[in-house]
């Protein structure tokens, strides 16, 4: 199983500032297979290729695929290009606004992302896995903080593995993962959805979501 994790929004709190959300948004891609990690490799490679970097001579050369930059159209094209049914997208919203204020200092950030990624991943069967869990995480994390989010999931999330199982935690860059690329994707149209009201991109692909709460709602 492989695991790819990214978020939408920002964590923080002074809600004067004009770019600080109201919502933040994890998000987990799963693929449950091989096969359906390639698919996603195919997908965004072929989108970057043919609608984006298409006869592109003097212009800068696009390496990757974002949710804020990539337009509906592009989107959908990338969706359709997904041709395994062997996928779904978990999802927790969190409505900053109830969160306490103790949790809203640096160390208390990092606690609360490390506790919300793991609500979610918890959400997800992994008691009939039969191969190691692969979480791939976007690489944003300095070395101590990559440490503790490391420790922090594989203890709480090891019981709920079978025995002959591993959770490995890999922590790479977008350009290093296609998969990151493809869950940054779905985890903007469902930002878009809950801070905007904003709906159209989270409509092409809302029947793969298996599990959406808003956290402190």
């Amino acid at each position: 199983m492989f695991i790819y994790l990214d978020e939408s929004g920002d964590l923080g709190f002074n809600f004067k500032k004009r770019k600080t959300t109201k919502k933040f948004v994890i998000t987990l891609l799963i693929c449950n297979s091989d096969t359906a990690r390639k698919e996603f490799d195919k997908a965004v490679r072929r989108t970057l290729k043919n609608k984006l970097n298409r006869r592109k001579k003097n212009s800068r050369f696009i390496t990757e695929l974002k949710g804020t930059a990539t337009t509906l159209l592009v989107k959908k094209y990338f969706f359709r290009n997904i041709k395994t049914n062997r996928w779904a997208v978990y999802s927790l919203i969190l409505n900053k606004n109830r969160v306490e204020t103790h949790l809203r200092s640096k160390i208390g950030k990092k606690k609360l992302y490390n506790f919300l990624a793991r609500v979610l991943i918890e959400k997800l069967n992994l008691s009939k896995v039969q191969i190691n869990v692969e979480l791939i995480v976007d690489r944003c994390k300095n070395k101590e903080e990559v440490r503790d989010f490391n420790q922090y999931l594989i203890n709480q999330l090891e019981a709920l593995l079978p025995l002959n199982t591993d959770l490995n935690i890999l922590h790479l860059t977008s350009q290093e993962s296609t998969g990151l690329q493809a869950v940054d994707l779905f985890s903007w149209g469902i930002f878009r959805k809950y801070e905007n009201n904003d709906s159209e991109w989270y409509n092409v692909y809302r029947q793969k979501v298996r599990f959406e709460t808003e956290y402190l709602r």
